[in-house]
């Protein structure tokens, strides 16, 4: 990537309320397998209507528990990049910066961003199927997936499937956000999946600028005031270090 614009750099350092939009392309950077690249081995036979609908759960819950088991583990492991930090170093020098993220690592809250939005869910956490209660804690009884110890339904990954709602508290402050936003920094995701991908857009329409950071172009590009070509965990330390040179 060359020298990065003056004009954007003035704009990151003069925004007072910013929002970061995430997707999978950041925690690729740390290892961390897209949706479909999980399909792989074992999983490689299934569609994802098959592993990740609430259709799937009920016909084989057995077959997703283990495969979201899978997929935690590799959650678990993942450590969060340079991209994933040098966001929580933005935080820290914008009076009012909301980060919304499409992922469901938990690696941002592992590099230390606080009150993190998530659109997707979290694949670190349970909940009940039946009451959508969170579960931290149950008895090993020996099935899969294991039971509601309040009241014996199968439990399940927090995670959004397809075919259910966002949670409305999550897309609700993630749009005010978008709303308020002078600046929306998009990184690594590719602007395809909505709700997500109109939240730029929003900010957008209300005369805030929009700032796109991929490797490649994406449906976003052209509606970017600035689109830089490059991974986040080399584009984003360099606009902080541009915008805040101390």
């Amino acid at each position: 990537m060359d020298r990065l614009p003056e004009d954007l750099v003035n704009a990151l350092h003069r925004a007072r309320r910013i929002m970061a939009l995430t997707g999978a392309g950041i925690s690729a950077e740390s290892g961390m397998p897209t949706f479909r690249e999980a399909q792989t081995g074992l999983w490689a036979r299934f569609q994802p209507e098959e592993l990740a609908t609430p259709e799937a759960f009920e016909r084989h819950p057995r077959r997703v528990w283990e495969w979201y088991a899978w997929r935690r583990s590799l959650a678990a492991q993942a450590r969060p990049n340079v991209g994933h930090r040098t966001l929580v170093g933005l935080a820290d020098r914008v009076p009012d910066f909301t980060l919304v993220t499409q992922n469901v690592d938990n690696l941002h809250q592992r590099a230390g961003s606080r009150e993190v939005v998530e659109l997707h869910g979290n694949i670190l956490r349970t909940r009940c199927s039946q009451d959508g209660g969170p579960v931290t804690e149950w008895a090993d009884g020996g099935t899969l997936p294991p039971l509601c110890p309040r009241c014996g339904a199968p439990l399940r990954p927090d995670v959004v499937w397809f075919g259910e709602a966002l949670p409305a508290d999550a897309v609700a402050h993630a749009w005010r956000a978008a709303e308020a936003a002078e600046l929306c920094l998009v990184v690594g995701t590719s602007a395809l999946v909505h709700p997500a991908a109109s939240l730029p857009l929003v900010t957008r329409e209300h005369g805030g600028l929009v700032v796109e950071v991929n490797p490649e172009p994406t449906p976003l590009t052209p509606q970017a005031a600035w689109s830089l070509r490059g991974r986040a965990g080399d584009v984003l330390p360099r606009l902080l270090a541009a915008a805040w040179p101390d």
